[in-house]
């Protein structure tokens, strides 16, 4: 597992392939490595197509090169983090700031971005601004050992759960395993259901929010999903909803 994570600012000429003179080189991804880490600061500023490329990778852990000269598959499980603003201004949706941004701006900055690669990012989280009161407060939060140790917990309850497989974390569970694993009562089942019908949620968005709720029970030591982890869970499709009616 690497130390430091690899931060990739959006280059004017960014490109969505490797150096062309070295096909065997691995994938600025992850260096070939499995488990390292992407952040990609100021998602919409990348081109395009170079976004594209992180669907292989995200959906199956590797990426295909191929060149005159032939092809060659690296490892590319990462974990990739993202940031943008909410439109080019970057006030959409502040208390305290007016957007400048029209409507049709707004969308055609979020546009930038495929329906399908933000189906492959599992959690969609809002940072609103934070106001001096909170920050100037001395209370303080939930200490970094105390979230360590129930994540850890829930690892090795996954790997418990996936024992003789391949498979490691929710995340990689593959169709099968979510239906063995994400069984829904009806409550959650309704939730979920309201959700896909009124939010236009695609099939992979379906089996991410299950995946995400499957873990969120683990976080509480829960053996069974619940509603309230239904619900958490679709809150994190924030991007996938329609911004104006």
């Amino acid at each position: 597992m690497p130390k430091t994570a690899p931060s990739i600012p959006p280059p004017a000429t960014s490109s969505a392939s490797p150096d062309p003179s070295d096909p065997q080189r691995p994938p600025q991804s992850n260096g070939g490595r499995s488990g390292a880490y992407l952040f990609l600061d100021e998602l919409p500023e990348f081109r395009r197509q170079t976004l594209e490329v992180l669907r292989q990778p995200l959906e199956d852990g590797y990426v295909t090169i191929t060149r005159a000269a032939g092809s060659i598959t690296f490892p590319a499980r990462a974990m990739v983090v993202a940031a943008l603003n909410p439109c080019p201004c970057g006030y959409y949706g502040d208390s305290k700031r007016e957007c400048r941004c029209s409507p049709r701006q707004i969308e055609n900055y979020r546009q930038r971005i495929s329906g399908p690669l933000l189906d492959r990012i599992d959690l969609h989280v809002e940072v609103p601004l934070v106001d001096f009161r909170e920050l100037s407060s001395g209370t303080s939060g939930e200490k970094s050992a105390a979230i360590r140790s129930r994540v850890m917990a829930a690892r090795r309850g996954q790997l418990e759960r996936f024992k003789g497989s391949s498979t490691k974390t929710n995340a990689a569970m593959t169709p099968r395993q979510v239906r063995a694993w994400c069984c829904l009562d009806s409550e959650s089942s309704g939730y979920l259901e309201h959700a896909m019908e009124t939010l236009n949620f695609s099939a992979r968005a379906h089996d991410r929010i299950l995946k995400v709720a499957r873990t969120l029970a683990d976080l509480e030591g829960a053996e069974k999903i619940g509603p309230a982890h239904v619900l958490e869970a679709i809150q994190y499709r924030s991007l996938d909803r329609a911004l104006f009616a």
